[in-house]
């Protein structure tokens, strides 16, 4: 797809997140709603106690109707393999460079990992961050940009020859 055509519709989805849900786009907040659910069915009691958990449910409404994040992330699964149909670039297989796959299935797993756990610390996935946090002008989110620029520049040419072909 346009670079540019995808960022004006990036930016339209976050504009509209805004306007209709009142608040910007973010993944881990749905992944922390639903770790939450998961936890308040095996362990309730401790659910009520916990503030961190606390802060992802709403008593009113349970996880099919409380939080859109979680919607969010369907929808951007779905999304993803309605356009994979309509580009027709859908294949199952592992873009794997010169690894073998099971080296690349556990970098991806290890990587995704590393993510989740950094998103957690930072309070915010690169989505939250970077665009809600720029489009609300945060210095917060301007500093994880420019740093995740940085750090792509910087690592990018190690990470380049795992991806040359032999």
């Amino acid at each position: 797809m346009n670079p540019y055509l995808a960022g004006v519709g990036v930016g339209a989805a976050l504009l509209a997140a805004f306007a209709l849900a009142g608040r910007g786009l973010g993944a881990t907040g749905g992944y922390s709603t639903a770790v939450a659910t998961a936890a308040a069915s095996v362990a309730p009691e401790h659910v009520a106690q916990s503030v961190p958990y606390r802060a992802y449910i709403d008593d009113a409404a349970p996880l099919v109707l409380g939080d859109w994040l979680v919607f969010e992330l369907l929808g951007v699964l779905v999304g993803a393999f309605v356009s994979a149909l309509v580009c027709r670039r859908f294949a199952l297989t592992v873009e794997r460079g010169n690894i073998g796959v099971p080296s690349r299935l556990t970098m991806a797993f290890l990587g995704g990992l590393l993510m989740g756990f950094g998103a957690r610390l930072a309070r915010g996935c690169t989505s939250g961050q970077g665009l809600t946090g720029g489009a609300m002008y945060s210095i917060g989110g301007w500093l994880f940009i420019a740093c995740a620029f940085a750090a792509a520049y910087a690592i990018a040419p190690l990470v380049t020859r795992t991806w040359r072909a032999h």
